[in-house]
């Protein structure tokens, strides 16, 4: 076989260091069964809660045999994070499939090295992974963008004193939401009714972040829409959450498992067209690239449609939001692997001119 005729080699990074490893696991089992073995050489590389990167030896031969589980294995052998995602051959294509969800995956840490390292990977850059997953700082720039965003106030973990609570009372009202301002799938996210509730999910929040969000409460509906593409993004058809617990949290998502998915969501073709624009403007001004979900609220009765947030690295299930938006828009999910791996090719094809030295 010559170079030009050998497979692309992919990557496969998942577990990683934040409270949504088993997440991970999850997701990256399912990118695993979809991946044509066919069209493409897969290295399960497992990143440990503790930070080792080790080769998956469980799942290799998973792979060989066909018996994949439902969480992929976080053991193995020892690997250099540098060396994990370098060529095996000569003239062979690498793409990085970064599986990983929050902080030290998500957040732009690990897009860092494989930009040192100079290999395509799929997803958002360096920048974007970092301003999306930090929400205090994404709803600045979504704000300046011209986006409808809920009223909200950032505080550090220094911060959190009467004066705080004060402000809460008087800025935002009751109730609110309290979130780590670096974390994902729910984690550490709580409602509040009174000052009480408040101190309790400041405290609770500041386990997983130093900084948090507080959000006034919108009373809406939760719509997402799904985002593909480089300089030119297209935009899914719209989905909608329908939680089952008093606001879609980490027990309705990944435990109980009893929210529902409406897709397409029931809402007016001017309002699913209305969040296309919306949602593909907050992809560009947050500097987004391969592939996002963008999250609003849609109160029909009063503010209309709300941004909440970009999500970089969404769940990747057959079964999650993200590529059941993308089946309903006639991308299946064998395919749109195929997608985030030709866009991550292109992107980093595009990007070579302006790394050499002049």
């Amino acid at each position: 076989m010559s170079d030009a005729e050998l497979p692309v080699r992919i990557v496969l990074l998942y577990g990683g260091q934040s409270a949504e490893h088993d997440v991970s696991r999850v997701s990256a089992a399912h990118v695993l069964r979809a991946i044509d073995p066919a069209r493409y050489e897969v290295e399960p590389v497992a990143i440990t809660p503790d930070g080792r990167w080790l080769r998956s030896d469980a799942t290799v031969a998973a792979l060989a045999s066909g018996d994949l589980p439902d969480a992929l294995d976080t053991s193995g052998t020892a690997l250099e994070p540098q060396g994990a995602v370098a060529p095996v051959r000569a003239g062979q294509q690498v793409v990085v499939l970064p599986i990983l969800h929050g902080p030290r995956g998500e957040d732009g840490t690990v897009q860092g090295l494989l930009e040192l390292a100079d290999v395509a990977y799929v997803g958002c850059g360096v920048l974007g992974s970092a301003l999306n997953m930090d929400k205090a700082t994404a709803k600045v720039v979504a704000q300046a963008a011209g986006l409808p965003v809920a009223r909200w106030i950032a505080a550090r973990d220094t911060e959190l004193d009467d004066a705080l609570v004060a402000r809460v009372g008087a800025e935002l009202g009751w109730p609110v939401f309290v979130k780590p301002a670096n974390m994902g799938s729910s984690v550490g996210v709580n409602k509040a009714e009174d000052p009480a509730q408040l101190r309790a999910a400041l405290a609770e929040a500041t386990q997983f972040d130093e900084f948090v969000v507080i959000e006034e409460a919108i009373s809406g509906r939760e719509l997402e829409v799904g985002i593909l593409g480089n300089e030119a993004p297209r935009a899914s058809v719209v989905g909608e959450i329908v939680p089952t617990h008093d606001f879609y949290d980490y027990e309705d998502k990944y435990v109980d498992g009893s929210s529902t998915m409406v897709i397409p969501a029931a809402v007016p073709e001017a309002v699913a067209e209305e969040m296309r624009a919306l949602a593909l403007r907050a992809y560009r001004a947050l500097r987004c690239d391969g592939l996002a979900r963008v999250d609003f609220f849609y109160d029909a009765d009063d503010r209309g449609l709300v941004f909440n947030e970009i999500n970089t690295l969404p769940g990747f299930t057959p079964y999650s939001m993200f590529p059941s938006l993308w089946a309903a828009t006639g991308l299946p999910y064998p395919e749109l692997i195929d997608e985030l791996v030709r866009l991550a090719i292109a992107r980093h094809r595009h990007r070579q001119p302006h790394r050499r030295l002049r």
